[in-house]
């Protein structure tokens, strides 16, 4: 199955939600750009927070007026050699499918935690382009990108009304065919802080679900700064820096372990890979010593492997941009521990109505769940729940 967010992409500046004063503005910039004039704005700056479409709207805005975008990632302004041998001829050449091009850099302020050497060659490059150039910026006011601020229109793209989101995500859901509580609809929508692709995500899993009872929307600030840490460790230089990235993401560490474990793919191939991998498993190693032992003193080396040792497994980043995946694993712990749930719920009803203890009926459930399958008088008598029922099916 598809990711949703790629599957329901805007394609035209249309499509695009909550956003009409920024699509006003690049419209603008867009029509007036005048590549021989040395007065006018060669760049736009689109800011805000992630998940609200910065993008989305540049690819948009690029079919809306037949024009390739050539996209660039902060990790490719790593130096003036990598700079001249991929930005220098993409604002010189014309498109060969295209009527005309767009530049896309893509996360600049991710320059400010990768490397910084970049930014001023890249800054007079695009001075002299022949073709606009949108920019986008989580962070667009990081101190590493005073310069920048002065050569560019500034655009800033809010968060979008938690109204919006829902719309679109019951329009989403209209398409798929599949129905879902309102209720459940706008908790998304609102714990989702604006970011819709986030929103997005949560309802493609969600709507996997049998039982939506009981799920915990976690706050979404949490996720900004995973994927920031994330974005460090596996496209940045392992430095001191990078020993106390997760000392500020609030999140547990084994959490922090799965989100790792999930993304590493993403990033690394081979050697790299494999090396990755050693290090997770030492993490893992010295999670068990730490809470088996009681050796707390071995956190340091958890956090070590985790953050400087994975980081350190690369030879160079990979280019451009990677989106980062929430972890599967806690989705299946989750559903792990629902199910858990319903078997002692079953066995509470069976012990009570038997006169035997819980432990007794839990260790022979299997047991118990034959009986209760072969005659559905039994399941009645113990007033289980279409849910229980439903368990003891599978």
């Amino acid at each position: 199955m598809s990711p949703w967010v790629e599957k329901y992409r805007p394609k035209t500046l249309r499509d695009v939600k909550g956003q009409s004063e920024a699509i006003e503005n690049i419209k603008r910039f867009l029509e007036n750009f005048d590549s021989k004039s040395a007065k006018g704005k060669k760049a736009i700056l689109l800011h805000g927070p992630p998940g609200v479409g910065k993008t989305t709207i540049a690819h948009a805005a690029g079919r809306e007026i037949n024009s390739e975008v050539f996209e660039l990632n902060a990790s490719d302004l790593r130096d003036k050699k990598r700079l001249e041998e991929v930005l220098k001829p993409a604002i010189e050449q014309k498109s060969l499918i295209r009527h005309g091009k767009i530049i896309l850099v893509d996360e600049i302020d991710g320059i400010s935690t990768v490397d910084r050497g970049g930014l001023g060659e890249f800054l007079e490059l695009m001075e002299f382009s022949k073709y606009p150039v949108i920019i986008t910026a989580n962070d667009a006011w990081d101190k590493s990108l005073s310069s920048l601020r002065k050569k560019v229109e500034m655009v800033q793209m809010k968060n979008i009304d938690y109204r919006t989101i829902k719309d679109v995500l019951a329009e989403i859901l209209k398409k798929e065919k599949i129905f879902l509580d309102e209720d459940i609809i706008t908790r998304i929508s609102l714990k989702a802080k604006g970011d819709l692709r986030a929103a997005i995500n949560d309802l493609q899993t969600i709507s996997k679900l049998k039982d939506t009872s009981g799920i915990d929307f976690d706050e979404r600030n949490k996720e900004v700064d995973i994927f920031n840490a994330l974005k460090m460790v596996f496209k940045g230089k392992p430095d001191n820096e990078t020993l106390r990235i997760f000392d500020s993401v609030k999140i547990p560490i084994d959490e922090i372990m799965l989100w790792i474990e999930e993304n590493i793919p993403n990033e690394y191939k081979g050697v790299e890979l494999a090396r990755a991998y050693d290090l997770l498993s030492k993490t893992d190693i010295f999670k068990r010593r730490i809470y088996k032992q009681q050796y707390w003193r071995f956190l340091v080396y958890e956090n070590i492997f985790l953050s400087y040792g994975i980081s350190s497994s690369k030879k160079n980043p990979k280019p451009g941009f990677t989106s980062y995946k929430r972890p599967t694993r806690i989705l299946k712990i989750w559903m792990n521990n629902q199910r858990t749930v319903k078997k002692k719920s079953i066995a509470l009803k069976y012990s009570q109505y038997s006169h035997v203890g819980q432990k007794r009926a839990m260790r022979e459930f299997y047991l118990i769940k034959q009986i209760i399958n072969s005659n559905p008088d039994i399941s009645k008598e113990l007033k289980l729940s279409e849910e229980e029922m439903e368990y003891l099916k599978n």
